[in-house]
């Protein structure tokens, strides 16, 4: 197989994850101001399956799907007035998460462990960027805005990092081993669970 049918692979698995993210958006479970979805989750899969380069690809796109009024945000909503509006700052906060998380395992290794560690800090990258927007957005106090944005996702953001680093690391190595994924470098440590 040619470097360009498996660049290709590569790039329909992203396209898949934008799909896979907006699918997962719809997974929700409501709460007073913002509800809890199963986007992050599929943020941490996107960023520990394809790394830092094609995850943020796949995050972009769906972003840019969902701008443009396609339903796929949360509770079958799209346009550009859900990335301004009060829960827009944790969309926007997936960039950098998907980034950082895909890059730290780049960097570290893909193991659960350096997964899990990625995933908890793209977990707290979206809570930060969600609980500042709130607070400019909804006009909150700091204390309001985290109460609201921050504190009730800790435990839940935990359990989808660990979700997405087991799952995560687990597709992705079946991925490579399928020829559908090409490896971000040539020694990568991926053995290692």
């Amino acid at each position: 197989m040619t470097k360009e049918q498996l660049k290709l692979r590569s790039m329909i698995v992203t396209a898949l994850f934008a799909a896979i993210i907006g699918i997962m958006a719809q997974l929700i479970i409501p709460l007073p101001l913002v509800p809890i979805t199963g986007q992050t989750l599929a943020i941490g899969l996107a960023a520990t399956i394809l790394g830092s380069r094609y995850g943020l690809i796949s995050v972009l796109l769906y972003l840019a799907i969902g701008s443009a009024g396609v339903p796929v945000f949360a509770e079958f909503s799209g346009g550009i007035s859900k990335l301004i509006g009060p829960t827009g700052g944790f969309l926007v906060g997936f960039i950098p998460a998907v980034f950082i998380i895909g890059y730290y395992m780049e960097k570290t290794g893909y193991t659960y462990k350096n997964a899990m560690i990625a995933n908890t800090i793209g977990m707290l990258i979206t809570l930060s960027f969600g609980s500042a927007w709130l607070k400019i957005s909804a006009d909150l106090s700091w204390m309001a805005a985290f109460a609201s944005g921050f504190t009730p996702f800790v435990i839940v953001g935990l359990i989808k990092a660990a979700l997405a680093s087991w799952i995560g690391i687990l597709i992705r190595q079946r991925l490579i081993t399928a020829k559908l994924l090409i490896p971000v470098h040539t020694v990568e440590k991926e053995k290692s669970f």
